[in-house]
């Protein structure tokens, strides 16, 4: 055993937190919140440590041990932190504190609810850290498990057809995804001495010598358990009924950090370890991250329940990812690491007003809504923000993460003599801010609705608007200095590899 404790205690202390979270039924239910949120909130400061103190990059917070190792086979607990998971590490930490808080008012079996919160952290702690591929697979899939749960336990009408739905696509990918991992530890290990060993460095050293055929079947087998999770057109089609039917707090993860593991696994395996099959599959990446742009905001114009055109823009949003991540770049990968990062923080505000509207006011339905803005002004300034937000307003966080990308993609299409399809992601933009501002427009501005009874609602109360108000403060402060989060995000590990 080797290294710093940190790393595995940001995966043991929620999972010990959830253990005893789980016990505190009964007349202790009252204490579920607070515990969970004071180990989340244990979780974020270690995460703030590790980015502050100590350099992550030159391995200060490595561990490895030992979990496997018979003749011919090895598994190892290896967990590593650097300049791809950092951000998202300490997003994961930063969003699970805000949906403790912001959910408070729970009170439907609250120890299960709050538990499971912390489970899920478990996993996407593991995911974003596990340099073993066997590892990363299984923290990949107790990601799964507890968000099965939350939405089938605390989700809306239709939560059972959706939490299956959501498991059966994701767990399928992710199946596939394993045939793809056991086929990189079979063939390194003629490299490795006859050893089938999954730690990401004896993989990658052994990388090298895999033909482009293998390469090529192997990155699509990947690609495969990665898109879905995305997700990416045609796969996408859990994700509206999954977000519709969650828990304001599973819709905050689900969006924020999970939707991020399948961008993750791209850059951190497919292009890092299977260059030539990243070459040959380039153009797949392109195009298909621009069908998932257009067409996921294009389908957002359609919708009519607020939380589905968010969910729809989480499409649009991480097809802009893949597309970057198709550049085969440096500025690609580096802002759509920033992308991932940026729609983290404002969707889990979307998601988190547009949740509210259907709790508060009873209903998520846009024609339903109007004038809004007269009755619940800070429901109606929160949206506002966020929409601005989304639609890469300057000055906020979003700006940045579509501007590196258009125009990384414009550098590309210059080298390329293809500079006219710069229109599909110009046009993946302007359909953005129409239905964000049509759906502002129908849902704040004109006269109260008769639809509905407003008479007993009330606008956000202070708790409530804290959580806004730190997200909203986070999505400023990394709009007006992106290199708060470039700095972080390094891709030493592309040059001269791509």
């Amino acid at each position: 055993m080797s290294g710093s404790l940190i790393v595995p205690l940001i995966i043991l202390i929620p999972l010990i937190g959830a253990i005893i979270t789980m016990f505190l039924s009964g007349s202790k239910a009252r204490y579920a919140w607070i515990v969970s949120t004071a180990v989340a909130a244990a979780d974020l400061v270690l995460c703030v440590f590790m980015m502050v103190v100590g350099d992550y990059a030159a391995g200060d917070y490595d561990f490895c041990a030992s979990w496997i190792d018979t003749a011919g086979l090895k598994m190892s607990l290896i967990f590593t932190v650097d300049g791809l998971s950092i951000l998202m590490l300490f997003l994961t930490a930063f969003l699970e504190v805000l949906v403790m808080v912001f959910s408070y008012k729970e009170r439907d079996q609250a120890n299960k609810f709050f538990a499971l919160l912390l489970l899920i952290e478990v996993g996407l702690m593991g995911v974003y850290t596990a340099a073993d591929y066997f590892l990363f697979y299984i923290m990949w899939e107790i990601t799964l498990i507890p968000m099965y749960f939350l939405i089938s336990w605390y989700g809306g009408p239709r939560r059972h057809y959706s939490a299956i739905k959501f498991f059966i696509y994701t767990h399928v990918a992710s199946l596939v995804m394993l045939i793809g991992i056991f086929a990189l530890a079979f063939e390194a290990a003629a490299v490795n001495g006859g050893v089938v060993d999954f730690s990401f460095e004896a993989i990658k050293h052994a990388a090298g010598f895999f033909d482009e055929v293998f390469q090529v079947v192997v990155f699509g087998l990947l690609f495969f358990g990665f898109l879905v999770k995305m997700p990416a057109v045609p796969f996408h089609t859990w994700l509206p009924d999954a977000h519709t039917e969650a828990p304001t707090a599973g819709s905050v993860l689900l969006a924020g950090v999970m939707l991020k593991m399948g961008s993750y696994g791209i850059i951190r395996i497919n292009l890092e370890v299977l260059p030539l099959g990243a070459a040959d599959w380039q153009w797949v990446l392109i195009i298909m991250g621009i069908l998932a742009a257009v067409y996921g905001a294009y389908a957002c114009i359609a919708q009519r329940d607020l939380k589905k055109m968010v969910a729809y823009s989480s499409i649009s949003h991480m097809g802009l990812v893949m597309m970057a991540m198709g550049f085969l770049s440096d500025i690609g990968i580096q802002f759509a690491v920033f992308q991932m990062f940026a729609h983290g923080l404002i969707s889990a505000m979307l998601f988190m007003v547009c949740g509210w509207a259907g709790h508060s006011v009873g209903t998520r339905e846009i024609p339903l809504l109007g004038g809004l803005a007269s009755k619940l002004p800070k429901f109606a300034g929160m949206m506002m923000f966020c929409f601005m937000a989304s639609l890469g307003l300057p000055g906020l966080i979003g700006f940045w993460g579509e501007f590196g990308i258009i125009f990384g993609f414009y550098e590309f299409l210059v080298d390329e003599n293809m500079i006219y399809l710069l229109v599909f992601s110009l046009l993946s933009l302007l359909l953005t801010a129409g239905y964000y501002l049509w759906a502002m427009q129908r849902t704040l501005f004109g006269d109260l609705t008769e639809k509905i009874d407003l008479s007993h609602v009330h606008d956000f109360n202070r708790v409530e608007m804290v959580c806004l108000c730190v997200l909203a403060a986070a999505i400023v402060a990394y709009g007006l200095w992106p290199d708060l989060a470039l700095s972080f995000i390094d891709t030493y590990y592309l040059i001269g590899v791509i």
